[in-house]
């Protein structure tokens, strides 16, 4: 009896291709289902990364023959209480800390160990802005000014500083201002780092001297804790006099202190500039 090779390879082969058509449509589906099709989202379990800053263009600068370069930034801006804290830092590029990042992706305890290395290793200055000078020159002239007396206060001037946010400083060298700075140019995230434990730090020593509005959790921001106890018991020196949760809560505790807004629309005032607008024209037409 003759028997048919070809068709046993074939029937021997067919549960092999079938296998192989199987697990290649399930490593296409599994392919479409980690690459989302365009206007979609990736759903919750989407990640998206976020490169960290770096050193790309201080090197830059070295490579022209530019140093020291220095990063600078503020902590403190939004808060109703306690001072705007800027810092400026020069990295030594031989022996900069691993994990400098933008303060605000990092933990509490993060920043701590990062600020000392920083320190160890940088060349750091810190300046501060107090509520009376914020409440003299308004919020963003008080930055600004911080930051400025930072970088004059490094132990070497630098010959180039970058700076977060829109506005440059009146720096002796070139400023260059980078929005999102903190998340690009790493001196300008080693900054934010001094900046934020600098200014945590003195909020927990002012909650020593100002017990019951809780300065050591929520650094002096507007949170619904610190709105209440300035509802209680009122604004301290260490608040911001101008910002409007602060100054409605001095109206109430203090209102000796809150002048008097004059209306320049009242009816006695209008009627004497009509007054007088008349006698003048009156004394013209003589």
């Amino acid at each position: 009896m003759i028997r048919d090779k070809s068709a046993k390879t074939s029937a021997k082969a067919a549960p092999r291709k079938d296998a192989a058509n199987k697990a290649a449509s399930a490593k296409a589906g599994k392919a479409s289902a980690a690459k989302p099709s365009i206007g979609k989202s990736a759903g919750p379990k989407g990640v998206i990364a976020v490169a960290p800053p770096s050193f790309r263009r201080e090197r830059a600068l070295i490579k022209r023959g530019i140093w020291p370069v220095a990063g600078c930034d503020e902590a403190g801006r939004g808060p109703l209480a306690g001072p705007v804290v800027a810092a400026a830092v020069i990295l030594d590029p031989d022996r900069i800390p691993r994990g400098i990042d933008d303060s605000k992706r990092l933990t509490a305890e993060q920043r701590e160990k990062l600020f000392d290395k920083i320190c160890a290793t940088a060349q750091v200055s810190v300046a501060v802005a107090s509520p009376a000078r914020i409440d003299r020159d308004n919020i963003l002239r008080a930055s600004l000014w911080a930051l400025k007396r930072a970088v004059v206060a490094l132990p070497e001037a630098p010959r180039h500083v970058f700076v977060d946010g829109r506005d440059r400083l009146d720096t002796a060298c070139d400023c260059e201002a980078v929005i999102g700075g903190d998340g690009i140019v790493l001196s300008i995230a080693a900054a934010s780092i001094v900046a934020k434990v600098t200014r945590d730090r003195l909020m927990c020593a002012l909650a020593q001297d100002c017990p019951g509005y809780g300065f050591e959790q929520h650094k002096g921001y507007a949170v619904p804790e610190h709105l209440d106890a300035l509802n209680r018991l009122g604004p301290t020196v260490h608040h911001r006099s101008f910002f409007a949760p602060v100054a409605a809560a001095r109206a109430k505790h203090m209102p000796w202190t809150v002048e008097p807004v004059q209306d320049l629309f009242s009816a006695t005032e209008v009627g004497a500039q009509v007054e007088a607008s008349v006698e003048i024209d009156a004394s013209a037409n003589l």
